[in-house]
Parts: C-alpha cells; sequence; structure tokens
C-alpha cells in the first residue's frame, strides 16, 4: 500500500511504502505525562541537559533546507513542558539533531555544525561541512568526538581535534537520519534508499558503524521498519526508535525485532529519553509540540 504523505508547514512531500512484517502489529500506547504548549515551530530534536534541569528543543520554523536565519533552539520545563524561554538561541537555519557533552549545545543546521556555549547561550563555534546538504543528526563520544549524519548524501561527518570532516561515506547507510553512540559502535536510524522526494520503495533498519574501523552492517537480518529518525536507549539493551514518515515509536532488540509502542501522527521526529528510558520526549514537527510519554522498562 503506497501513501502519499506532506509535511505541514515544511513544502517537503514524501511516500512510503508501509513495512509489513507482524512484529509491528502492535499498538499499545504508554502513558502520556505531558504535552507542550504549541508554540513551538516544527520542533525537531530534544534532549535533556540534566545540570540545568532543562529540555533543550531545536525549531526549523520553515522549510528543513530553507536557509532563513529563522531556526532557534527554544528551552522546556523536564516536569511538565511548559515554555521557559522560546527563542533561547536564535539566529539559526533549520536546526535539526542536538547533542550535548561538557557544557556545549551541538547543532546540525543543514550544512554545519554549530556550538552553543550553554553558561551563556552564545554561539562559540561554527563548523562547515563540505559537500554536506542535509546534516540531520548528531552524537557525541564521551571524550568529545562528534558525529553527524547528512541524509541526502549518504555520509557521517565527524568533529576530531576541531577538524569537521567526511569521516564515513557509504551507500550502506541507506540515508541515515537518527545516531547513537554505544560503546565501540555508532547505531544509525535509516531513512531507507530514498528517492529524490524523500520517498522509499523499501523503509528502512537499525544499522551499527564500528568507530574502529567506519564499517556498516545491519543490526539483525535487516528487516525494514519505517523511515527511522531518533535513536536512543531504552536502558535494558534495545533501542527506542521514531518513524517520521508513518507517526510511530518502536522499541527494537539488537536482532532487528522490532515491536511498536506508540501510533502517532506524522512527524515524530528525534526523541529524547530521561528517567533510565522510561520516559520519552516526542518532538511532534507537524503538532508544534514536545510530548512525553512513560513508556515503562
Amino acid at each position: 500500500m503506497r501513501t502519499q504523505i506532506c509535511i505541514a508547514s515544511l513544502a517537503l512531500c514524501l511516500g512510503s511504502t508501509m513495512p509489513v512484517a507482524s512484529a509491528l502489529a502492535q499498538n499499545a500506547e504508554p502513558t502520556v505525562l505531558w504535552e507542550s504548549p504549541t508554540e513551538l515551530r516544527n520542533p525537531e530534536s530534544v534532549v535533556h541537559d540534566a545540570d540545568n534541569d532543562v529540555l533543550y528543543v531545536s525549531n526549523v520554523d520553515g522549510g528543513p533546507m530553507d536557509k532563513d536565519g529563522k531556526g532557534f533552539i527554544s528551552k522546556l520545563s523536564p516536569a511538565n513542558g511548559s515554555i521557559v524561554e522560546l527563542e533561547w538561541v536564535g539566529g539559526l537555519d533549520a536546526p535539526k539533531g542536538l547533542a550535548l557533552h561538557d557544557g556545549t549545545l551541538y547543532v546540525a543546521d543543514i550544512d554545519r555544525l554549530v556550538e552553543i556555549d550553554i553558561s551563556s547561550g552564545n554561539v562559540s563555534a561554527t563548523h562547515a561541512a563540505e559537500g554536506a546538504k542535509f546534516l540531520n543528526d548528531v552524537a557525541v563520544t564521551d571524550d568529545g568526538v562528534v558525529y553527524v549524519s547528512d541524509m541526502i548524501t549518504d555520509r557521517i561527518h565527524r568533529l576530531l581535534d576541531g577538524e569537521f570532516t567526511a569521516w564515513l561515506d557509504s551507500a550502506g547507510l541507506e540515508n541515515p537520519n537518527g545516531l547513537l553512540v554505544e560503546g565501540d559502535w555508532l547505531v544509525v536510524g535509516s531513512w531507507g534508499r530514498m528517492a529524490d522526494d524523500f520517498s522509499t520503495e523499501v523503509p528502512g533498519h537499525l544499522k551499527s558503524v564500528s568507530l574502529d574501523e567506519a564499517s556498516v552492517q545491519s543490526l539483525g537480518d535487516g528487516t525494514p521498519v519505517g523511515n527511522l529518525d531518533g535513536v536512543e536507549s531504552d536502558g535494558q539493551g534495545n533501542y527506542l526508535v521514531s518513524d517520521w514518515v508513518d507517526g510511530a515509536l518502536y522499541r527494537i532488540t539488537p536482532e532487528g525485532e522490532a515491536t511498536q509502542l506508540l501510533d502517532l501522527d506524522q512527524g515524530s521526529a528525534d526523541i529524547g529519553v530521561v528517567d533510565a528510558g522510561n520516559v520519552v520526549l516526542m518532538p511532534m514537527m507537524n503538532g508544534n509540540k514536545v510530548v512525553a510519554y512513560d513508556v515503562g522498562g
């Protein structure tokens, strides 16, 4: 079954083929803990700053490839989703993935990686990504090496010792979106091999990349799951993964077996987690809000 989809407010149309694996048929809905006000503007990613007890949310505020300076970062309360500061840092273009390390918030912004000093709220550095077209998610190792996916070019860029370069260029990434550093591995949520309009005949699945060898392999047998976006650990050895197009949250085992936890509207983007993976923070990009779900253990 083929469906035609359009991203509200982003002027980007997609097509998708629904996966048929029986493991994905479950539709249990965890508890909604809170919803933020709908004052956000196409929120794409959310991350929890435990040191300052605040959530940072990237707002695309327009087209996902528009260099218009309208994008911004918001601050939300992790207790109830209330907006602490709607435009904490402005002047970005179409900010997407976020990651925290040592007092710095890293932001993927189309074709550059932006560093924001958390204490001052100022942009402290900007790194251009040569040849990049759609920088998407960001992940950081414990020792501060930053990885950024480029969904369109099948690349992963790396910031190491101040140098931001293309680290891995491989069609085997199948249009990488979400990233998660896990020990010596980078877990990648692939969108699936896509056409120019972002449509996929075969949706994506989780990949794993060796940080030592930069080699790519499928997690499990490569059974299609969806047009994957955010990837986080559930704290129990599995992965919590969002599907942007079909609107879903999955729990995926290291063997690649997927169970659907949430049936959502389209636009479920780059998730964050708190409470050791028991609470999922879901940016609803088309709904202009973040929703917190208790997904249990």
